[in-house]
């Protein structure tokens, strides 16, 4: 009988040329090329470079996001793409990296404001090679989820405070485009804030709408719906929302007050819904309905409607002070007039995939801060937020079919991190890879698709 078990003994040296790792960063690398990212941060950020330096300080921050979106999580390991030059040029070396990213900081203002501008010129032209895969194509909303996060920390850190969750470090406010059920999604801004930020704070809901709109087409910023957990569900955040000249459509979530408890317990059996599952189908044991002209909503905004649901708990759930009747009730407030209420509900209970592009973007460097100094964390930030956008861009140029929503970690391990040999004739470099590589194919044509794009 063969025995199936036993591996065969290998003898390893490091003697190997022309073999290449992370071959398939090349996708990354072209995302930068057709997006225009690349020169983008080479024009906004040419202030900062100092004099005779070699290397560009939109090229070290290029590089920086792509070590990251290779599964990189602090500057040092910008190595990763050293140890490969025939793949990715001349790369900065650590002192040089960490010097710039202290230049930066040390004018943080017009230092994130020159990354961001590179950022939404390269969104705008990705949205316009992705065409009918963009947000917002065919005349639809583009949907912005608002979330906070907290990111812990091990060590003191500038304005590293202690969180709401008990923990130590800092409270972001990340706002995400939502690709919808084709694809994940892409940071639009990232706004750290220290540990003890509030999570329903008016102002900064305002600024983090105001970043990611900014990051949006100019022809799209009157078409965003803005969702948001009850965090945003406050009277600044949603009068600014509406204030006119803007009107922006909204979904945020609604603390059950009182006052909406006693109007949800006067319902009729027969303004009842029922509400949809993720398929869009009737869920058994839930429930809709509109409480909207049973409450005073004076002081909110004009046409504010309150959508309810309710549904019998899972088993083990254990129900709140505000659940009535052995139900879990939850409340959101919308702008939209017209749809039925399970529609609305469903659209923004989908609001829940802001939380799996937070974890996708703490995969992605941001579940730890790994520098000392708060701006210098901020533009890692924005670093993180340029990692999330290359791989974003690069699955909604590149592929197609299931490999369009993959995760990051699925992304590296199947995509990204397939090893290769450059062969050189007839003046020109080709990148073979593994045959035996179960995506190979899926990766050439992606890096075909990207190619064509210009």
């Amino acid at each position: 009988m063969h025995n199936t078990a036993r591996r065969p003994k290998i003898a390893v040296s490091a003697d190997g040329r022309g073999i290449v790792s992370q071959a398939g960063a090349v996708l990354l690398t072209e995302a930068v090329r057709v997006t225009g990212l690349g020169s983008g941060l080479s024009a906004g950020l040419g202030r900062w470079r100092a004099g005779r330096a070699v290397h560009d300080p939109g090229k070290v921050v290029t590089d920086l996001a792509v070590a990251v979106a290779l599964g990189g999580d602090c500057l040092a390991d910008i190595g990763l793409l050293r140890a490969e030059p025939e793949l990715f040029g001349p790369v900065a070396s650590d002192p040089v990296v960490s010097r710039l990213v202290t230049r930066l900081a040390g004018d943080a203002p017009r230092a994130l404001k020159a990354i961001r501008c590179a950022r939404a010129a390269a969104r705008q032209r990705a949205w316009e090679l992705a065409g009918d895969a963009a947000p917002g194509a065919g005349g639809a909303l583009v949907t912005v989820d608002i979330d906070a996060t907290v990111v812990t920390s091990s060590s003191e850190k500038d304005q590293a405070t202690p969180t709401w969750k008990k923990t130590f470090g800092f409270h972001p406010l990340t706002v995400f485009a939502d690709h919808g059920s084709g694809g994940l999604g892409e940071p639009l801004a990232m706004m750290l804030r220290p540990g003890n930020a509030g999570s329903n704070t008016a102002a900064d809901h305002i600024q983090a709408t105001r970043l990611a709109l900014a990051q949006l087409p100019a022809d799209l910023r009157r078409r965003a719906l803005i969702r948001a957990d009850s965090g945003g569900g406050t009277h600044g955040f949603l009068n600014w929302l509406t204030k006119p000249g803007r009107r922006l459509a909204y979904s945020v979530g609604f603390t059950i007050t009182d006052d909406i408890a006693d109007a949800i317990a006067k319902i009729p059996a027969r303004a009842w819904t029922p509400a949809y599952d993720a398929e869009g189908l009737a869920r058994p044991g839930a429930w809709v309905a509109e409480v909207t002209g049973m409450l005073n909503l004076g002081g909110w905004p004009k046409g504010m409607r309150l959508i309810v649901r309710k549904e019998r708990p899972h088993p083990g759930a254990q129900l709140r002070f505000t659940d009535l009747d052995g139900h879990r009730l939850t409340c959101f407030a919308t702008s939209t007039r017209t749809g039925q209420l399970a529609d609305l509900e469903l659209r923004h209970r989908r609001r829940a995939r802001c939380e799996d592009r937070i974890r996708c973007a703490k995969d992605t460097g941001l579940r730890n801060l790994p520098l000392h100094g708060y701006d210098q964390n901020q533009i890692w930030c924005e670093i993180v937020a340029l990692a999330c956008e290359l791989l974003a861009w690069t699955q909604m140029l590149a592929f197609t079919g299931t490999a369009r929503r993959y995760e990051p970690k699925r992304l590296r391990l199947r995509i990204l991190s397939v090893a290769g040999r450059l062969v050189r004739g007839s003046r020109r470099m080709r990148l073979r890879l593994a045959a035996r590589w179960p995506w190979a194919r899926e990766i050439t044509a992606a890096i075909g698709r990207l190619q064509a794009l210009g």
